[in-house]
């Protein structure tokens, strides 16, 4: 049997704020987007369900930014602790981990500085650090050389 990758939900508090960090902090671009209602509701177990979808695409990753009307968004809007079970992060490449962490934090997102890790070896120096989305959502940022 085929599988394919299709996409990773993310469930946004505010739509435009998140389509800003995405695309113009991590070089997403805006897809297509849907009006969902409680046709969907039975698939995603709630009730009076009322949300605006809205694909991102980088690469030959896309995520789903979901806006809910109703039922609320839920949920404490920090980052997980790495060793809780589920999704723990997204991680992304970048030229400059310094300079893409700064537009994200302009953009509503959170640096995490103690998490600045830097290796240098033989010809190569690796870089990383942990930032969240406006949500909570944790996201890894790392220069890795080619």
């Amino acid at each position: 049997m085929a599988t394919t990758f299709s996409h990773l939900g993310i469930c946004v508090s505010d739509l435009e704020r998140s389509m800003r960090f995405y695309c113009e902090g991590l070089g997403f671009v805006a897809a297509e987007s849907h009006t969902v209602g409680q046709e969907f509701g039975p698939l995603m177990e709630l009730d009076a369900v009322a949300l605006h979808s809205q694909f991102v695409r980088r690469d030959a990753l896309s995520i789903e930014l979901l806006s809910f009307g109703s039922p609320h968004p839920v949920g404490e809007g920090v980052r997980r602790p790495m060793n809780q079970l589920g999704l723990t992060h997204l991680s992304i490449r970048v030229d400059d981990v310094a300079a893409v962490a700064a537009t994200l934090e302009a953009l509503g997102g959170t640096v995490v500085t103690d998490t600045r890790t830097t290796f240098d070896l033989p010809g190569a120096s690796l870089d990383f650090v942990y930032c969240t989305d406006p949500d909570g959502v944790r996201i890894e940022l790392m220069h890795l050389p080619e």
